[in-house]
């Protein structure tokens, strides 16, 4: 399958379209950066898809005093779900 993207000029190569990738191409392209994503098969359909705890609140964190990392995780999940409704 060829897509025709050799003549392109691209800022940023990522392979892999999980969590991870998705969101470093969102993030780059926000940064007006010109992106280009490949993924083997369907877009989040490896390992991403198998995540069931993907966005959480930190709460885990209590168990282990770490209330920095439970307030950082609250922050981040409030970013998220903003961003992705």
């Amino acid at each position: 399958m060829h897509l025709g993207v050799d003549s392109e000029h691209y800022d940023l190569l990522i392979i892999g379209g999980g969590i991870n990738g998705a969101g470093i191409a969102r993030d780059a392209a926000g940064r007006g950066l010109k992106v280009l994503l490949v993924e083997q098969n369907d877009l989040a359909s490896g390992t991403s898809s198998a995540s069931t705890k993907l966005i959480h609140g930190g709460l885990r964190y209590l168990e282990y005093f770490e209330f920095r990392l439970v307030a950082e995780a609250l922050a981040e999940r409030e970013t998220l779900l903003k961003i992705a409704p």
